[in-house]
């Protein structure tokens, strides 16, 4: 037993049970070394709001070696955490915990030491917050409990799928970071928009600013004067008469990009309901284009960059779910022009 180790202390490995209404003292393996301090603490207390979480170790109520400890502090091997009584109900914390997911749910395209890259579903965000309890980063924790690292790289709406890239290491999540603000990832969607697309190829350059509706629903509009600097290129992959195969390679990586730039430019992403056409899409999921379709078509397809620690040059795919792939072999079938 280390110096540090309290009586009473419980191994790191030993989590599952821990009666979260008294004071509980956990000591820290080498499987969860390296860990920040407020990342542990989400991931053992769960079913605690992260606020509370941030609270009681501003308040001194989390000690790491009977020592206050900043949230971003690491945790070593040995070091043994006193966690504070968090008095919630065990069925509430219950509900409350995050669902592990399957290799079906969520396919893995990539895997090493250092980065998961995952073919994410559409339906589930990326991560937790604005009134979604967990999302996929939460699920994983909960499939890898013994994972010491595990933080999203860059995001995907809700209800877009594909290729998204999970850092097992911060070196790695820091790389990733400097890569993408570098333009050094390139990423290309998949998407399919109503009416016939005018241009082959088509660059849209377009600023882009966040807004809030009335309703507090996050938005984004062109916008000459406030905007960031948005770029994206389409090319047409397929036409089918009332809508458009494209490919989209984004420049920049503004919230909803692809969406405001295509809808800005006359051809609105079929199924989407935010920057959409609201009578398109209901006949789409009527059947419209030949089979009922009821989801936004956009689909993280590939990406292309170097391996951020050891520099080997990846091109990671994204095979479409089998939803897309019905409609444009229906599409093939029935609308090919």
């Amino acid at each position: 037993m280390t110096s540090n180790a309290h009586p009473e202390a419980v191994s790191a490995r030993e989590l599952k049970g821990l009666d979260l209404d008294r004071v509980n003292y956990v000591e820290i393996t080498e499987a969860s070394a390296g860990q920040r301090l407020d990342n542990f603490l989400i991931k053992t207390l769960k079913g605690v709001p992260k606020s509370h979480v941030y609270r009681i170790v501003r308040s001194g109520e989390v000690r790491v070696n009977k020592k206050r400890a900043s949230a971003e502090s690491r945790l070593e091997a040995g070091d043994v955490v006193r966690l504070p009584p968090v008095r919630v109900e065990k069925s509430s914390r219950l509900e409350r915990q995050a669902p592990a997911v399957t290799p079906e749910e969520l396919p893995v395209l990539f895997e090493d030491r250092d980065l998961l890259i995952v073919n994410k579903p559409a339906g589930l965000a990326a991560h937790g917050g604005s009134g979604i309890d967990f999302g996929l980063i939460e699920r994983l924790r909960a499939q890898r409990p013994e994972a010491p690292f595990l933080e999203l790289a860059h995001r995907l709406d809700r209800d877009t799928s594909g290729a998204l890239v999970i850092c097992k290491t911060r070196k790695a999540l820091v790389r990733i970071h400097e890569m993408q603000r570098e333009g050094k990832i390139v990423k290309h969607y998949r998407l399919l928009v109503a009416g016939d697309w005018v241009n082959e190829r088509q660059h849209v350059r377009l600023p882009l600013a966040k807004y809030t509706l009335a309703s507090g629903e996050r938005r984004v509009r062109v916008d000459a004067e406030h905007g960031l600097k948005a770029h994206t290129i389409f090319t047409v992959l397929k036409r089918f008469g009332p809508v458009t195969y494209l490919d989209a390679e984004l420049k920049t990586g503004r919230t909803h990009q692809i969406r405001v730039h295509a809808a800005q430019t006359g051809f609105a992403l079929v199924g989407d309901e935010k920057y959409g056409d609201y009578g398109f899409n209901a006949a789409v999921k009527k059947g419209s284009l030949g089979e009922p379709f009821a989801r936004m078509f956009l689909h993280a397809y590939r990406l292309d960059f170097a391996h951020p620690i050891s520099g080997e040059l990846m091109t990671v795919v994204a095979p479409l779910p089998k939803l897309l792939a019905s409609l444009l072999n229906v599409l093939e079938k029935t609308k090919s022009v």
